[in-house]
């Protein structure tokens, strides 16, 4: 099929380069023009496994066209998807202005029979008023990608969400993603908005649940890992999702949560779970800031603070609303000299050391913010030499605690 992609953030370049290694004709466009350079020259604006060799092969085989002008990206398209930015406005509604722009953009070149298809994550309606605006087909088909696992999460899905009020639009998209072996869920358009807020929001509160659980344990003098073992061998509950740590962040959770309990409270309902899984995960933070307070001696001022780890997971260069970087800007608030290291992403406004050894030379205390294996490699008697002060904040549980307390150190975990 002849496809356009417009957009080449994180959904639209995987979206684009999956579809072209599909075997279809994909012309991908984006604004920005230091980003299409780029990606011509086969090289991925984004950390994310596997994704550089499948851009290189397809733009060899000229699967994938990548340009700059969304007119000549949608000029003989037979799909049409729409990966644009949502971002948070102030008041937790999602920004959906950017989409609505290029809909009235491309309303009066788009070819008269194609389908307009938003991939990104959306309000209630927007596809209506997409459809309005362009005066085509439109169809939502919300992505569930995870950093880090990207394309394998697009050639493996758990599902496909196909939400549409015409079949016709249906079997288009059945077509497109035929040689995929994945269950595809056929619904209306609003279900199919509201299903990845749904599911972003379960496994925000799943997430927050096992912080909570965490914190109790640490209450009560339990372990959480063997807390959340026992009660994950229930196939009612499972594993996935339940590692406590810092709290949740990414570029998904914080804002779908928000927009969640947005959504509901301009249908009439206080969706006070979700305003509860919110306000836990803030106070997450500010108890792993406390106990990083807590290993300095009582105080921050003046304390020189290592933290391993600035992307909001592993896997991924990505530090968007990330709980290091929401931890580190606490820290540094309350006088906290700050110094850090990730094998992939850095921050503006944030000192970083050159390697992960050298950033803890002379720290009071060492913060594990992300769980990045090569973290688990390093000699821990080693760390112990580098270090001034002798505690380690494991807010991701990344360490064995019995090695790091047989080499001198303090431990101080999450639920343990």
């Amino acid at each position: 099929m002849r496809v356009a992609v417009i957009g080449a953030g994180y959904v639209g370049l995987v979206q684009a380069v999956g579809l072209a290694h599909l075997g279809n004709k994909v012309t991908l466009a984006e604004r920005d023009p230091a980003r299409v350079a780029e990606i011509r020259a086969g090289r991925s604006p984004i950390f994310e496994p596997g994704l550089p060799e499948l851009l290189s092969a397809t733009l060899a085989d000229g699967s994938l066209v990548v340009t700059d002008s969304n007119h000549a990206a949608v000029k003989d398209a037979q799909i049409v998807f729409l990966a644009l930015p949502t971002p948070q406005g102030d008041d937790g509604e999602a920004d959906v202005s950017a989409i609505y722009s290029v809909a009235d953009e491309l309303a009066a070149v788009l070819p008269q029979d194609c389908l307009v298809v938003t991939k990104s994550t959306v309000p209630v309606g927007t596809n209506l008023e997409v459809g309005i605006r362009t005066r085509r087909p439109v169809a939502s088909n919300p992505e569930f990608l995870r950093e880090g696992s990207a394309v394998t999460d697009f050639m493996k899905p758990d599902r496909i969400v196909i939400g549409t009020e015409d079949r016709r639009n249906v079997d288009q998209l059945i077509e497109l993603y035929r040689s995929i072996d994945a269950p595809i869920l056929v619904t209306d358009l609003t279900s199919a908005e509201v299903i990845k807020y749904a599911a972003n929001g379960y496994l925000a509160a799943r997430v927050t649940y096992a912080n909570a659980m965490a914190n109790v344990c640490e209450a009560v003098g339990a372990d959480v890992r063997d807390v959340l073992l026992g009660i994950g061998y229930d196939h009612r509950i499972g594993f996935s999702f339940m590692r406590p740590g810092p709290g949740f962040g990414g570029s998904c959770f914080p804002k779908d949560t928000r927009a969640l309990v947005r959504l509901a409270a301009d249908a009439g309902y206080d969706f006070s779970l979700m305003s509860g899984v919110i306000a836990t995960n803030e106070e997450q933070f500010a108890r792993t800031v406390a106990k990083v307070r807590d290993a300095a001696g009582g105080k921050l001022a003046g304390a020189r603070v290592a933290v391993w780890g600035l992307a909001f997971k592993a896997g991924t260069d990505d530090v968007r609303e990330s709980p290091a970087v929401r931890v580190i800007d606490q820290l540094m608030e309350a006088g906290a000299d700050v110094v850090a290291f990730d094998p992939q992403a850095s921050v503006p406004g944030i000192p970083e050391g050159g390697d992960a050894m050298s950033t803890i030379k002379g720290a009071d205390v060492l913060l594990i913010a992300t769980e990045w294996p090569e973290f688990q490699r390093y000699d821990l008697r080693a760390v112990a030499t580098q270090m001034r002060g002798s505690a380690i904040v494991d807010a991701r549980n990344l360490l064995d605690p019995i090695a790091v307390r047989a080499v001198g150190l303090s431990y101080i975990g999450v639920g343990r």
